[in-house]
C-alpha cells in the first residue's frame, strides 16, 4: 500500500520567485521522513508538492522529477485530484468541517471522491479510519457531535481519520503538532509511529525532539543564500547519524540550537 518517492531536482516557484531549489532525496515506503529548518526555508513549500497542493497558489509550478512507484506525479496528463487521493495532507491546526459531525467529517474526503458507498460500508470505513487514528474509543458514542466539539488532539486525530479514510499510500503532515499541548502531542507521535506500519509518511516539525522521537531519517532544509533566497536540501541521513553525527557545520548548528 504505502509507496516510496524518489525526488530529483526539485525546484519549486511562485511566479519568478524560487522558493526551493534543486532537491534531491529519497522518501522511503513505510516509514517516517522528518523535514527540518528554520522558519522560511521551503519545508513546508517542499510538503505541498509532493500533492501538488503548492498548486492552488497562482502563479506556483515546479521543475524536476517525483516519482512515486514509477509514475512522475508531474508527468503531462497527471491529474492533480488524483494525486492527492494517493497522498494525504494533515495541516497544522486542526481543521474538521465545523458544520460536519465527526462521522461525515471522517467520510468527506471520500464522498468528495464520488465514492458511493451502501450505509454499512460508510459505517465499516468510518470506523476502521477512526481506530486507525486511535480515535474510535474516545467518539462511538457521539459520532453525530459536530467534529468542532472535540479537544484540539482530538480534532487533529479526526484529521488523520479524515486523510487515512481515503486510503492513500503517503501522509504528509505539516507541523500536525504545533497547536497540541504535550499529551496531545504524545497522542500523535505514538499515532505517528503506529500509522508508519502501512503508509509512507512525511512530517515538517520545528521540534528537534519530535523529529529524534517519530522519524527513521531526516532531512534539513536550509536558505545558506539568506533570507528571501531559496531554500536548499543541506543534508539527508538517518536519524540518529543526522542528530550524533552530522556531516555539515551548518546542520550541527542548527541542531544544537546555535541558530534557527
Amino acid at each position: 500500500m504505502s509507496k516510496r518517492i524518489d525526488v530529483t531536482d526539485l525546484n519549486v516557484f511562485y511566479g519568478d520567485f524560487k522558493a526551493v531549489e534543486d532537491v534531491t532525496m529519497v522518501i522511503e515506503a513505510r516509514s517516517v521522513t522528518a523535514l527540518i529548518g528554520p522558519s522560511g526555508c521551503g519545508k513546508s513549500t517542499f510538503l505541498r508538492t509532493m500533492n501538488r497542493m503548492h498548486e492552488v497558489i497562482p502563479g506556483a509550478y515546479v521543475t524536476g522529477r517525483a516519482v512515486m512507484d514509477g509514475q512522475d506525479l508531474y508527468a503531462p496528463g497527471i491529474d492533480p485530484v488524483v494525486v492527492r487521493r494517493q497522498v494525504g495532507m494533515v495541516f497544522q491546526r486542526p481543521n474538521p468541517f465545523p458544520t460536519m459531525s465527526i462521522y461525515d467529517n471522517v467520510l468527506a474526503g471520500v464522498k468528495l471522491n464520488n465514492r458511493r458507498m451502501k450505509k454499512s460500508d460508510a459505517d465499516d470505513l468510518a470506523e476502521s479510519a477512526l481506530t486507525g487514528a486511535n480515535l474510535w474509543s474516545e467518539v462511538k458514542d457521539r459520532l453525530d457531535r459536530p467534529g468542532s466539539s472535540l479537544s484540539g488532539g482530538q480534532q487533529q486525530r479526526l484529521c488523520i481519520a479524515r486523510a487515512i479514510a481515503v486510503q492513500p499510500e503517503v501522509l504528509l503532515m505539516d507541523e500536525p503538532c504545533s497547536a497540541l499541548d504535550p499529551i496531545s502531542t504524545l497522542a500523535i507521535e505514538d499515532l505517528i509511529h503506529e500509522l508508519k506500519n502501512d503508509y509512507t509518511i512525511v512530517i515538517v516539525t520545528h521540534n528537534m525532539q519530535q523529529a529524534a522521537r517519530v522519524s527513521d531519517r531526516t532531512g534539513f532544509f536550509f536558505n545558506i543564500a539568506g533570507t528571501g533566497k531559496p531554500g536548499r536540501l543541506i543534508e539527508m541521513d538517518d536519524t540518529a547519524t543526522m542528530f550524533s553525527a552530522p556531516s555539515v557545520q551548518a546542520t550541527e548548528d542548527y541542531i544544537s540550537g546555535r541558530f534557527g
